[in-house]
């Protein structure tokens, strides 16, 4: 006669066995479903399986394992933050041709170092990149990009992505890194959206939701949720393309990976196309052209990458990309909308810039509603006025900008704008810079200078106080806790907990269905509260180890950007040091003129600056950099030496002196005209003649991102 305990050991068998077999079978309809798009099962039939399974489970929990389907919904809220996890493979970017004759300047290149050569081209997916880790075919875990060679744990978000699969459905022994893009599709965004204004309809009597600017960052976002039971609702998924190490797994070439992460359960992007020809490779991007407003997920280009491994591993990468692969950027879309108004928008350093408000428009990918109109001569220059018709695109699918009017659609009397003589925000005089297109407030207490000045401050190229945002920094400048940026050091951690910030919420935690019935609407002011404002309160002493250089351009000091500052600590390696530079000496920098270093002499002159200085060196704030002023330091690689750079048009982030020193710091020279013998035009906003005779002799022509980027790097 069996023992009770054998027949409980005979039923947990039978479970085990049972579970698996649903398993099995829910992950084969689940890869079915949203994988292949070709279920078998309606949902009626599908639940059932799975409540069985949960029924099994609840009963025999010994028999739960990690990758049970589950197990996908996590029951737990994670940590305030993300573990942080370094790539074995750098997860780089890629290089970008913005239209097809960059394009075609790669493929002739690539055709050239290697002679015969096939191209793998697939669809540029607008999505965040993912690198998934298997363990004897097991999902161990996922993390997000980062900045390429470090990105954060989100698995237990990760597994409630139905078609990323918890187990592969091959055999594969050891370890397998797969890359590729988690996205929002379309309509699950415009759910998203739709939602969050209705709850705020109800809940904020008329203030304006936080909407999710585009898919791309909707999906960012809800990978990152504290609790993954959140990121289950949004609805995410994913297309896989990548292998961190190639030779993980038994296959050649770009095409034959695709087929196997097809065949292990991922989900693979169908537009792809292997091509052997650079005509065939034209004919995919312009039919991704077409495709793309049909597709039910964004895509912004299309990827072309060398198909077999052995060439890609011949090529390798450079600093920043892959030789072996570039995206083919689509042409900027272009839409209509009316502007309704010009406002002005105060800086940190005083300048008065005008912004387009316009109704909002869809615009690859994102509704866009205001764009930057640089300057009052860029305004005229384009001729555009309040309710006029105008064309709105955006600058490499990023940064929106008013490109121009349509006359013809202009209404009646409709005024040529003009900058207001007095500052929005403190109603001192305006004046304009001499020689320069800058409008500009010099009132020290100008408020939205202050704000400016203190957003500035904790930036991330600056001091990086994380989680000091705008809206913080108002409510304690309202507060009357922080005049100036010295006033972040005397902050307490009560002041901050207890700080109001702005928001509210409901007293009693009722559904929107009762609030209704019951009409109960009470709420009270939301305190930035104990937890977070330590977490602050550490991040602000912790900014206390920032390098003298990050403390300089975190002053927000009129002309000194990054580099400038970089260029000052290395021959004045401490602030006693730059106070008693005389302006001629610090003009003398390579890479520093006359115009940058009066205004630096200006600024540590000027009462209230070296109150300030004062203030932070007893805060402890690093005002000197041991090691910088030596002659090593001081050395600057001359990697432009022999090539000629001409500036036209209007920079935002650099005066042309600065510019113009900047470059000459590492070899180059400038130009006031342009000739064959030009290597490089830099165009700014307003460019005219000169960019016209460039492009007709060929010259390259560098945007003003371009242009900080060969600035950060030291190489075009």
């Amino acid at each position: 006669m069996n023992s009770l305990f054998d027949t409980i050991d005979e039923q947990l068998a039978q479970a085990q066995v049972r579970a698996e077999q649903l398993r099995a079978e829910i992950d084969r309809h689940t890869w079915l479903y949203y994988v292949l798009d070709e279920p078998e099962l309606d949902d009626a039939a599908f639940d059932s399986l799975m409540r069985e399974l949960q029924e099994l489970e609840a009963r025999f929990p010994e028999i739960v394992v990690p990758t049970s389907p589950t197990q996908r919904v996590g029951g737990f809220v994670v940590g305030e933050s993300f573990a942080p996890v370094t790539h074995a493979e750098r997860m780089y970017s890629l290089d970008n041709a913005m239209d097809l004759d960059e394009l075609d300047v790669w493929l002739e290149r690539t055709r050239t170092a290697l002679g015969g050569v096939a191209y793998v081209c697939e669809l540029k997916i607008d999505g965040s990149s993912l690198a998934v880790t298997y363990e004897d075919g097991q999902l161990l875990r996922v993390a997000t990009r980062g900045d390429g060679a470090a990105g954060e744990d989100v698995t237990a978000n990760a597994r409630t992505v139905h078609d990323l699969p918890l187990k592969l459905r091959i055999e594969h022994r050891g370890s397998v890194e797969i890359r590729g893009e988690v996205y929002m599709p379309k309509s699950s965004f415009e759910r998203l959206n739709a939602a969050i204004t209705a709850e705020a309809e109800v809940a904020a009597a008329g203030k304006p939701p936080k909407l999710f600017a585009n898919p791309r960052n909707a999906a960012a976002g809800s990978l990152r949720q504290k609790d993954p039971r959140i990121t289950a609702e949004r609805d995410l998924a994913t297309f896989m393309y990548a292998l961190a190490d190639t030779g993980s797994i038994p296959v050649q070439g770009q095409g034959e990976l695709l087929a196997w992460l097809k065949k292990a359960g991922f989900h693979v992007n169908p537009n792809i196309e292997c091509c052997t020809s650079e005509q065939q490779v034209h004919d995919f991007c312009a039919r991704a052209i077409e495709l793309r407003a049909s597709l039910p997920y964004e895509i912004d280009g299309v990827v072309v990458k060398v198909d077999s491994f052995a060439q890609q591993r011949e090529l390798g990468f450079t600093a920043k990309a892959p030789r072996w692969a570039i995206a083919f950027k689509f042409p900027p879309e272009e839409k209509t909308t009316v502007l309704r108004a010009i406002t002005v928008q105060v800086g940190r350093t005083g300048v008065l810039t005008p912004v387009a408000e316009f109704d909002p428009v869809l615009v690859a990918g994102s509704t866009v509603a205001r764009a930057t109109l640089h300057n009052l001569d860029e305004v005229h220059r384009k001729d555009v006025r309040v309710g006029d018709t105008i064309i709105i695109r955006k600058a490499g699918d990023v940064i929106p900008e008013v490109l121009s009017a349509l006359p013809a659609l202009r209404p009646e009397g409709a005024l040529k704008w003009d900058m207001p003589q007095v500052c929005p925000s403190c109603g001192s005089p305006v004046f304009r810079d001499e020689g320069g297109a800058a409008f500009r407030c010099d009132s020290a207490e100008c408020p939205a200078q202050r704000l400016e000045r203190l957003e500035h401050w904790v930036s991330r190229g600056a001091l990086d106080i994380d989680g000091l945002g705008p809206k913080i920094i108002e409510r304690l400048v309202d507060g009357g806790y922080v005049v100036d940026v010295a006033g972040f050091y005397r902050l307490t951690v009560e002041q901050l907990a207890t700080l109001d910030t702005g928001e509210e919420k409901y007293l009693h935690a009722l559904s929107i269905k009762k609030r209704e019935e019951t009409g109960d609407y009470e709420k009270e002011p939301v305190l930035l509260g104990e937890v977070v404002a330590q977490k602050l309160h550490e991040q602000i002493q912790l900014s206390k180890t920032r390098s003298f250089a990050r403390v300089l351009f975190g002053l927000g000091v009129r002309n000194v950007g990054k580099t400038v500052a970089e260029l000052l600590v290395r021959r004045f390696p401490s602030i006693e040091a730059l106070l008693s530079a005389a302006e001629e000496q610090i003009t003398d920098v390579e890479g520093i003129g006359p115009v940058i270093a009066h205004t630096i002499k200006q600024y540590l002159s000027t009462p209230d600056n070296l109150r300030l200085l004062k203030e932070l060196a007893a805060a402890g704030i690093c005002l000197a950099d041991e090691g910088a002023g030596t002659a090593d330091a001081q050395a600057q690689p001359q990697t432009l030496a022999g090539l000629t750079f001409v500036l036209t048009g209007a920079l935002e982030n650099h005066t042309r002196d600065e510019a113009e020193g900047l470059l000459r710091a590492f070899g180059a020279k400038t130009s006031a005209s342009v000739s064959a013998k030009t290597s490089y035009i830099v165009a700014g906003p307003g460019a005219g003649s000169k960019l016209t005779k460039a492009q007709k002799l060929g010259v390259p022509v560098l945007d003003e991102a371009q242009f900080d980027a060969l600035l950060a790097g030291g190489t075009v």
